[in-house]
C-alpha cells in the first residue's frame, strides 16, 4: 500500500494525512489494549467509532493538555527519574473518559498505571517500525 501525495504546494494536506495515520495507529492500539487488558472498556455497539473518537481525543490532548502538565510536573518526574511521566498518561486517558461518558471506561489506577506504559512502549514501537518508515517512503516520491 502506498499513500503518496506528491503536491509540494500542499504540505498542509500531508500533514493532515500523517495526523491521521497517528490517530488510526492509536485507535488500533486501544482497540488491541481493550481486547487485551480490563483496564480500558471501549462501547460495543459501535467499537471501532470509539476507539477511533477516543484516540482523536487522545490525540488532541496529547497536543495539548500534556505538554502543560509535562512543564508543570518537570520536577517531580526528575525526582522520581520519570516514573511520574506515565501518570500524566494516566491523567489524559482518565480525561478521555470523562469525555467519552460511558462509551470509553477507564478501571483501576495502579493497573491503569501500567496500561498506560504499555500503551506507550506499543505506541513507540508502531511509530518506529511502520508509521515513520511509510512517511519517509512518501517523501522519498515528492
Amino acid at each position: 500500500m502506498k499513500l503518496i501525495i506528491i503536491d509540494k504546494n500542499v504540505p498542509r494536506l500531508n500533514k493532515i494525512v500523517e495526523t491521521l495515520i497517528y490517530i488510526i495507529a492509536y485507535a488500533i492500539i486501544i482497540t488491541l489494549i481493550s481486547l487485551i487488558l480490563k483496564t480500558i472498556e471501549l462501547d460495543k455497539a459501535h467499537f471501532g467509532l470509539y476507539a477511533l473518537l477516543s484516540s482523536l481525543i487522545i490525540y488532541i490532548l496529547n497536543k495539548t493538555i500534556k505538554p502543560i502538565l509535562f512543564e508543570l510536573t518537570v520536577p517531580i518526574t526528575g525526582i522520581t527519574m520519570g516514573l511520574f511521566y506515565p501518570c500524566i498518561n494516566v491523567l489524559i486517558l482518565k480525561l478521555t473518559d470523562w469525555i467519552l461518558l460511558s462509551h470509553f471506561n477507564t478501571h483501576g489506577t495502579i493497573s491503569l498505571f501500567f496500561t498506560a506504559v504499555l500503551i506507550s512502549f506499543i505506541y513507540i514501537l508502531t511509530d518506529e517500525l511502520i508509521i515513520k518508515p511509510i512517511i519517509k517512503r512518501s517523501e522519498k516520491h515528492e
